[in-house]
């Protein structure tokens, strides 16, 4: 067994294609698919259920796929350290960053760190929050940023940001008088809401409408801010948003108040805990905490 055979594996289960596998990795599909039925064959069982238009991994798979991810984690792992050990003035940074977060507040932060760090290459992927935390911990990511509460046990926390969120509603919405709303006067909205992917669909709901004592009525999920206030400007429901996000609608069709019980916005850096931090890294956690965003 070959690791070259199991990161083609894995790039197969991330494409759910052979083809788009092959175009990935720059491999002919036939030479694709004699190196996986090599190692099906070395492993003595099927790892992947082939259709004519897409593909599944097996039981076998899926538990393959799982230590792959182990592996070349502790593969890029052990390449940071030696990139470490024998050139401390490069070095490349595995960042991810959930959409919301990245538009808000990092371009300037990637500009001032590449300013003072311009020989670290940072590679940044955007996913919904709750996606960055779960790569993070399987290694895909040396950093993310990500929306607290989380596991402490698991990982290290760098705070970076705390703030509000806000209610915004319709100009003419009934509520849009007030100056401060209670969430159990929300009982009867609809809501435009975040989508699954964002740690802040279950911080929400977990820390906001269930001590409420409700499930919010939730008309259209979103994974962008703009069109969640655009919604709520269409008089189509409300939303929360953080303090932040707000301060940058210009629509004047919309009216933004406070909530109460408050809702905390905090995000932090994460690492995981045990796994070894590069130059890069503990550089650019050094750098957000000494310059706030």
């Amino acid at each position: 067994m070959e690791l070259k055979q199991l990161l083609y594996f894995k790039e197969i289960a991330n494409q759910k294609s052979i083809t788009k596998a092959a175009e990935q990795i720059h491999i002919s599909q036939p030479a694709l698919s004699k190196s996986i039925k090599s190692l099906e064959e070395e492993l003595g069982t099927p790892l992947i259920i082939r259709t004519n238009k897409t593909m599944d991994l097996t039981d076998a798979g899926k538990t393959v796929l799982e230590y792959t991810q182990k592996i070349t984690s502790l593969v890029d792992e052990m390449k940071l350290t030696v990139s470490d050990l024998t050139n401390l003035s490069v070095g490349e940074l595995n960042i991810g960053l959930p959409p919301f977060i990245g538009s808000l507040f990092f371009p300037e932060v990637m500009k001032n760190f590449h300013r003072s760090y311009p020989n670290i290459k940072l590679d940044i992927t955007e996913y919904g929050g709750a996606r960055v935390v779960k790569s993070v911990e399987e290694g895909e990511f040396e950093l993310g940023v990500a929306v607290l509460p989380l596991d402490e046990r698991i990982f290290n926390v760098y705070p970076i940001v705390k703030e509000k969120m806000k209610l915004i509603v319709q100009k003419d919405h009934p509520l849009a008088s007030y100056s401060k709303v209670n969430v159990k006067d929300l009982r009867d909205e609809e809501f435009i809401f975040y989508h699954e992917d964002f740690a802040l669909n279950q911080i929400i709901r977990n820390h906001f409408f269930t001590i409420a004592g409700f499930e919010p009525k939730i008309l259209f999920k979103s994974m962008q801010w703009d069109l969640m206030s655009e919604l709520v400007a269409a008089d189509l429901g409300v939303t929360i948003l953080p303090e932040s996000i707000c301060n940058r609608l210009f629509t004047k069709d919309i009216q933004i108040i406070d909530l109460e019980p408050t809702i905390m916005w905090k995000l932090a850096v994460i690492t995981r805990k045990g796994k070894y931090i590069s130059n890069a890294g503990r550089k650019f956690i050094d750098f957000i905490l000494t310059d706030p965003l």
